[in-house]
């Protein structure tokens, strides 16, 4: 009975996942020998060998033949005498080897054998996990959601492994349901009370930049590089790329023919408007590049201060400031300097500074457009309530309030 326990204890963990062979033996030997040093006090002279295959174990154990009587140690020696009654052939200076089965132990011994091998399996196994996924940071893993809660989703890999992926790591317009596929970035992994914890991202800038390896074959054997990645996850996103061979356009690259290339991307980020750019170290240009579409008049640098104004026609600064402001934002992260724009105004075009409606307007409405980069009546009144309430943290009624201020200017 004993004996078939321990065996199944084999079946049971010779196929685990993430633990080689090898590693299997030496931790089934090592249970054993612990079993043969509390009953004999000594493993020196056993042998343990064991068969992960089919679960086999024989333990030898050798003891030297002495004159009766000469005997020191019987855990490693045998007298003449008792040896004979094994094998009478034996003479004194001969090894006596004998077999010494599991159910020689004892069923509480072998109990906890079996409970000292679950334990060491499982640590073994959660060490394993934790080694292989710290590898992976920053490479994209697919999973299959298992369990959707409120702040994170349970994902597990191909072989069982749990991941998690948080709310805070999910693109806004992501929606999972059991069974469905995920695709993700290893971002973070920790061993938390001794359970491995992986935490994966849809939002991360690497999630991007690998999928882009995946997309474009020129990044993937470098000959493009990313420079840098900023987004503004299921929103916008700005892809800085340069090229090291003349001969390639690294944005036509990426892109692909008729966009073939991104279209995949954007779909995988829930249509995430991408901007793929020329990295440049020409700081006005790659300001230029990185506010695109808009088409810039000037730019003013100060390098001292990381600032730039730019100054751009009336309708090009939506253009440049984007939806929800997003474009500004984030052609202010891929540069790295802040950016104020300018509306340039027009000889032709009779427009008036928003400033001088401040005796009608509270200040704080006037600085809300200009944050913006609405600082004249015509800028705003270019856009719609539902664009300026999006845009602004103003409420409709103020809105329109001040759309009829500044209309009656022009009637």
């Amino acid at each position: 009975m004993s004996n078939i326990n321990l065996i199944d204890s084999f079946q049971e963990f010779k196929d685990f996942k993430n633990i080689d062979r090898p590693t299997m033996m030496s931790v089934l030997e090592d249970v054993f020998r612990s079993m043969i040093r509390k009953k004999y006090g000594t493993d020196e002279n056993c042998d343990v060998i064991v068969n992960t295959d089919n679960g086999d174990l024989e333990i030898w154990r050798t003891r030297k033949v002495m004159e009766d009587g000469f005997s020191e140690d019987d855990d490693l020696e045998i007298e003449l005498a008792e040896a004979h009654l094994y094998d009478a052939d034996l003479e004194v200076g001969d090894d006596y080897i004998e077999q010494i089965t599991l159910e020689s132990f004892g069923r509480r011994a072998i109990l906890a054998a079996r409970q000292t091998l679950v334990s060491k399996i499982l640590e073994l196994e959660k060490d394993e996990i934790f080694k292989k996924y710290k590898d992976r940071v920053g490479e994209i893993v697919t999973g299959e959601v298992y369990q959707v809660w409120k702040k994170e989703t349970l994902v597990l890999d191909d072989e069982g492994n749990e991941l998690l992926l948080p709310k805070t790591e999910q693109i806004p317009a992501d929606y999972f349901k059991k069974g469905d596929s995920v695709k993700a970035v290893v971002s973070k992994v920790d061993m938390l009370n001794s359970n491995p914890k992986i935490i994966i991202s849809r939002t991360a800038p690497e999630f991007l930049q690998r999928l882009f390896e995946l997309e474009v074959p020129e990044i993937f054997d470098g000959l493009i590089t990313i420079k840098k990645i900023v987004r503004e996850p299921g929103e916008r996103a700005k892809v800085a790329v340069e090229s090291y061979d003349d001969r390639i356009d690294p944005v036509g690259a990426c892109v692909g023919m008729k966009g073939s290339r991104i279209h995949g991307i954007v779909r995988e980020l829930k249509n995430e408007n991408i901007d793929v750019i020329n990295f440049t170290n020409n700081v006005q240009l790659y300001i230029q590049r990185a506010l695109s579409p808009a088409k810039i008049t000037s730019i003013k640098l100060d390098d001292d201060k990381k600032t730039a104004a730019v100054y751009l026609k009336p309708d090009q600064v939506s253009l440049a400031i984007g939806r929800g402001g997003h474009n500004i934002k984030l052609a202010g992260k891929l540069t790295g300097y802040e950016i104020d724009v300018y509306r340039e105004a027009d000889e032709h075009d009779e427009d008036v500074d928003i400033e001088e409606f401040s005796d009608e307007i509270d200040s704080w409405i006037l600085d809300e457009f200009k944050r913006i980069g609405l600082d004249t009546a015509k800028s705003v009144l270019a856009l719609t309530v539902g664009e300026l309430v999006k845009r602004t943290d103003l409420e409709e009624e103020t809105v329109k309030e001040v759309l009829s201020i500044l209309n009656a200017e022009f009637e």
